[in-house]
């Protein structure tokens, strides 16, 4: 997998959950203390999180942080 490929997924993990939360972009940033373009461009797959921020968001959605990182079809 390469680097494109594994933003995408993880980006289309991280909306799904937000998703299943009932947040908005706006409303998971706001929580998050960053932007709603970063959000976007998260869950576009054009940016990247750092492992600190992933476990932050997966403690905000009270989530495990494998459902985030799970990459399988």
């Amino acid at each position: 997998m390469d680097k494109k490929t594994l933003l995408k997924k993880f980006g289309k993990n991280v909306k799904i959950e937000r998703i299943k939360q009932d947040l908005t972009q706006e409303k998971l940033a706001e929580i998050m203390d960053v932007s709603q373009n970063y959000i976007a461009n998260i869950e576009c797959g054009k940016a990247n999180m750092s492992l600190a921020k992933v476990l932050e968001l997966a403690n905000y959605l009270n989530i495990r942080i494998e459902k985030l990182l799970d990459f399988s079809d």
